[in-house]
């Protein structure tokens, strides 16, 4: 790999003895590694069903390294049980200690493709409330896509800018993400073609993006809130500076540090004051370069912690809720208690929260929507809820129905009742079906299917 001059003598200088280890690290192939998606499974589950070895990462239960090609086709990553992630990415989420025992609102204010934001989503309390922003409406489909796959609830999807998001939430959130969009460098080893995009002027264009963008953040974070910082490059710049650039401009924040098991497989902040923020090294940890920082906020509210704004979201009318409650007594055992109508879409959430006009991708766990007079259940209701069907289909990776059904056909189901079903793989929500004389007719929605 030619990596560009200007990087690999910046590079030399910041890494000393180390520098031939950094070089011949980039002659190595990526790590390859997924995350356990702990809303649908656990570890010990999703070695029943796993059609390829996987070996375990150091600093977390959740995280395991593979080899296998095209894991995109296994029954089990249809189900949601895992997120293909690198073990850099995961371990900052994994090295971010957060103080909470109770429900929280959280931010992820660049989320898309959604790695970091359906980690952060099975980290969180239950009832926690999740904002998942994205300005770039292509990769808000993605990271939509990649929330209904894992299952997360209480979700809402939004396509819109950082001050945008500031005049929205004042002083809202508990937790903010910012996973800064950078220059890249960290991944030079993994995307090739991220050198050919890179030149000595990307890191500080990047940073005054980035400054713009934490700038908003501060406006949004609750007193005591919890800012988690982190990029894919090694620029300085991109990194400690930002670092400094919020601890001089806010004093109210402080720099915290991070897990000890994280700790372990890092590099210090390199300016001084960031030394509790951490650098990782494809020399040094199992993945690609990544930087993190977490810090608090001490600031004062002068204002109200909530929505300041108006829902577009409205409630059902009278018919509209008995069809829906009526869907769901019959098919559920349990009822989301917030349901509530957006556009055309009936969605649901376990506690209720207010939908911006004009910048919603999705509302939350979509329910389905009415016509005639009947529900037609959407995927996202049997993937986030499918664990509470009261017909299931249950499948299993050695089982050739589970392949048929991802193709998009019916299967048999000769144990299960008449009506809607989740299917299941194990105990993980595939999809939906609906069951008729013994034969589940195929509800898997056709832009998810496996070719053929």
């Amino acid at each position: 790999m030619n990596l560009p001059n200007a990087f690999t003598e910046r590079m030399q200088a910041l890494l000393g003895t180390e520098y031939n280890d950094f070089i011949a690290s980039h002659q190595a192939p990526p790590v390859r590694a997924l995350r356990v998606n702990r809303l649908k499974t656990t570890p010990e589950e999703i070695k029943k069903e796993l059609d390829f070895a996987i070996s375990q990462l150091s600093f977390t239960e959740n995280g395991f390294i593979f080899t296998e090609d095209k894991i995109g086709a296994s029954p089990a990553h249809h189900a949601g049980m895992f997120y293909a992630q690198d073990p850099s990415a995961m371990a900052v989420l994994a090295g971010a200690t957060l103080p909470w025992d109770r429900a929280i609102r959280a931010l992820d204010l660049c989320a898309a493709p959604g790695g970091k934001t359906t980690q952060l989503a099975a980290m969180l309390n239950e009832g926690s409330f999740l904002v998942a922003n994205e300005i770039v409406p292509s990769r808000c489909r993605i990271l939509q896509g990649n929330l209904e796959r894992m299952g997360v609830k209480n979700t809402l999807v939004l396509n819109s800018s950082p001050d945008r998001l500031a005049a929205l939430y004042p002083a809202f959130f508990d937790l903010i993400l910012v996973d800064a969009p950078c220059s890249g460098e960290g991944m030079f080893r993994k995307y090739p073609e991220a050198v050919d995009e890179w030149t000595p002027d990307t890191p500080a264009a990047c940073a005054a993006r980035q400054k713009e963008i934490l700038n908003k953040a501060v406006k949004m974070l609750a007193p005591g809130g919890i800012l988690v910082y982190s990029t894919c490059t090694f620029a300085p710049e991109e990194n400690e500076e930002m670092v400094r650039f919020l601890l001089e401009s806010h004093p109210e924040f402080s720099l915290l540090p991070v897990a000890k098991k994280v700790q372990s497989l890092t590099r210090p902040g390199i300016l001084p004051g960031t030394e509790h923020a951490r650098r990782f090294y494809p020399h040094v940890s199992q993945g690609e370069g990544q930087f993190m920082a977490v810090l608090r906020y001490e600031g004062e509210c002068d204002t109200p912690v909530s929505e300041s704004f108006k829902t577009e979201a409205r409630e059902l009318t009278r018919e509209e809720k008995k069809t829906v409650e009526s869907f769901l007594k019959e098919n559920l055992t349990y009822t989301p208690p917030v349901l509530m109508m957006w556009n055309d879409t009936v969605f649901c959430a376990e506690n209720k929260y207010a939908i911006p006009k004009g910048q919603v991708f999705a509302p939350g766990t979509i329910v389905g929507t009415l016509q005639k007079g009947r529900l037609i259940p959407h995927h996202a209701l049997f993937s986030a809820y499918g664990g509470d069907f009261i017909r299931k289909v249950t499948l299993h990776t050695n089982d050739s129905r589970i392949k048929t059904y991802l193709q998009g056909n019916s299967i048999p189901a000769p144990d299960t009742p008449d009506g809607w079903a989740a299917v299941m793989l194990g105990t993980a929500p595939v999809g939906g079906c609906k069951v008729v004389s013994g034969m589940a007719k195929n509800h898997y929605p056709k832009g998810l299917r496996l070719k053929n």
